[in-house]
């Protein structure tokens, strides 16, 4: 039987300390769930090859930053079981690296997708028509909230049926609503990122399901989205 060389087994071995953290962590996760959702738009807005860079080296930070913060977890409670004020001072540093790492993800997001992300507002402003009325915007904030909750109550009973986030998809429709009404991209961007924060919050303190919460997401997203479109058609 041959033996795996050297380089083979420290391939190997990495590769299950990745797919460990995948499998146990839920922040590791949401990070590659990021990654996944930024990389397809940068594949969707053809970026150049500098702003692709920016994202490779922001994404790449978050995944090694995470995985060192799982590393030291892990060695800590090994040779730390008990509570202890310099153990609780190294799982805090690590996990200050993830929030710098993802601090600066944010922030290269925000600049990077800037200038295409407005491009394809002017784009869909250009044919736009008449605005929603103030009580339009209520109603249709009822209604979603309603959808929502008509969706919760229909499928409680049906097993591992992911439920909507009623907080979530009032963010997102709220977020969705400002880039139907504003004619400038900034304060649509800001309201995405707004939304977002909240979904993080939600998700770090185990409120509700990673899939609960962007189910809920889109759902607000695609109810505005939708009416908004009829809207333009009908009025």
């Amino acid at each position: 039987m041959i033996q795996p060389t050297k380089w083979q087994r420290s391939f190997r071995y990495a590769y299950e300390g990745v797919k460990y953290a995948l499998a146990t962590q839920r922040n590791m996760k949401f990070h590659f769930f990021a990654a996944l959702v930024v990389l397809a738009m940068a594949f969707f807005f053809n970026l150049s090859k500098f702003d692709v860079l920016f994202i490779l080296l922001a994404v790449t930070l978050m995944i090694v930053t995470e995985l060192i913060n799982t590393a030291v977890e892990k060695a800590v409670d090994l040779a730390m079981p008990d509570i202890h004020p310099l153990a609780k001072i190294a799982k805090d540093t690590a996990a200050a690296s993830v929030l710098v790492s993802a601090a600066f993800a944010a922030v290269t997001g925000m600049i990077v997708f800037y200038e295409p992300v407005d491009n394809l507002f002017r784009l869909a402003r250009s044919s736009q028509g008449q605005s929603f009325s103030a009580g339009t915007v209520w109603v249709l904030l009822s209604l979603i909230i309603l959808t929502v909750i008509v969706v919760e109550t229909r499928f409680a009973s049906k097993g591992n049926w992911i439920k909507p986030s009623l907080l979530t998809a009032v963010a997102f429709a709220v977020a969705t609503l400002l880039t139907c009404q504003t004619q400038q991209t900034l304060p649509s961007m800001l309201g995405f990122f707004l939304a977002c924060m909240l979904l993080i919050v939600l998700y770090d303190r185990r409120t509700r399901t990673f899939g609960s919460l962007w189910l809920g997401a889109l759902l607000g997203s695609f109810i505005t989205a939708l009416a908004y479109y009829l809207y333009h058609i009908y009025v």
